[in-house]
């Protein structure tokens, strides 16, 4: 039976990777081959906004890997896909020079706004490209790592863990919500020029950005899939259905909970990294922990412990909350419950559940 469910997971995975490589042709060839007044031409908003779909798909897929195969139901993975998204968003801000409003060569406008007098030295090394991307992985992966060193050493688990990783994530919107901390307050960071020297609202940059975060949702994927496959990823499904008993047998649980939930947090940074250029903004909004429930929601619906049902559930429900946002607003939400209570009554596995049903 284990090795029919195997042999599903990577039948789908198959199927999924197939579809997104038929949209890395299809939608690129509709925005650049078309003209706008063609009947197959997509805009360069469309997409910007399947980009934005996929970089949260990879967000879902992070979260799946926690949730799904080692049991750890972690509220706070908006954090270190906020944290990503920052991080790419300093290198941005960087970029626009003195263009801004202030025509400032080095300070952003809200510093020069603030009447700061020099650049916070947490903002040097990211007028650099190579040196933003590091710190798009490092920040998040580092911060997992001190958070779980300590929470998983103690032995901290369950709903206490939830919890705890919902706090880090409010204390962490709360912190980049005061001005003094030298991230654009409440407004965040926004009105990005460029980047890698390319004018990030052209059309063909926008197809690139598309494209890029298409192709690392597929690498993710499939080194996510090689991972839970592993030695290590068979003894975190150990330690997610009998963590004492792993624990008895000889294995060394807090050093394998660490290393999947550090990899878990870069992976959500590079989300967030690819999720700001596509959107044009960060705030600490995106820290709230309204928004890491929700990623949850989009797991559950996909499916957990299957990876792509994680990235269908991302994409299903986010296409979902753009059309009903647009047509009926002040429903979304009830929208949104009552899908999360129909998947939980009868498809208990997520829509990855219907194939294996029939």
């Amino acid at each position: 039976m284990k090795q029919q469910s195997f042999l599903n997971t990577e039948s789908m995975d198959r199927v999924l990777i197939v579809i997104l490589f038929l949209a890395a042709i299809i939608v690129p060839t509709a925005n650049l081959g078309f003209n706008q007044d063609h009947m197959l031409h997509i805009s360069s908003y469309t997409v910007s906004l399947l980009g934005k779909y996929l970089s949260l798909a990879l967000l879902a897929l992070a979260a799946d890997l926690v949730w799904g195969y080692l049991g750890i139901l972690s509220l706070g993975h908006g954090a270190f896909f906020a944290l990503g998204g920052y991080a790419m968003g300093m290198y941005l801000m960087r970029q626009i020079g003195d263009r801004g409003v202030y025509a400032h060569p080095e300070l952003p406008d809200f510093m020069v706004f603030l009447n700061w007098q020099e650049l916070p030295w947490f903002w040097y090394g990211f007028d650099s490209l190579g040196f933003a991307l590091l710190m798009v992985v490092f920040v998040p992966s580092l911060l997992a790592f001190v958070f779980g060193w300590l929470a998983f050493r103690s032995r901290v688990s369950g709903v206490y863990l939830s919890i705890m990783t919902q706090a880090l994530t409010y204390a962490l919107m709360l912190a980049f919500f005061r001005n003094e901390m030298g991230f654009g307050g409440n407004n965040g960071l926004t009105d990005f020029k460029e980047i890698a020297g390319f004018a990030i609202t052209a059309d063909l940059t926008r197809v690139c950005l598309f494209l890029l975060t298409l192709f690392t949702l597929i690498v993710c994927l499939l080194f996510c899939r090689y991972l839970v496959n592993t030695r290590l990823g068979l003894v975190a499904i150990a330690i997610r259905d009998a963590e004492s008993r792993t624990r008895f047998v000889g294995f060394n649980t807090v050093s394998v909970k660490l290393a999947i939930f550090t990899l878990s947090a870069a992976i959500a940074g590079i989300a967030g990294a690819l999720y700001v250029p596509q959107v044009g903004i960060i705030n600490p909004g995106e820290f709230s922990p309204l928004h890491s429930i929700e990623l949850i929601i989009w797991v559950a619906i996909g499916g957990r412990a299957t990876l792509y049902g994680a990235i269908i559930g991302a994409l299903v429900v986010n296409y979902s909350k753009t059309m009903l946002t647009g047509v009926l607003p002040e429903v979304w939400l009830f929208a949104l419950g009552g899908l999360f209570v129909l998947v939980t009554l009868f498809l208990p596995k997520g829509l990855a559940g219907i194939r294996s049903k029939r």
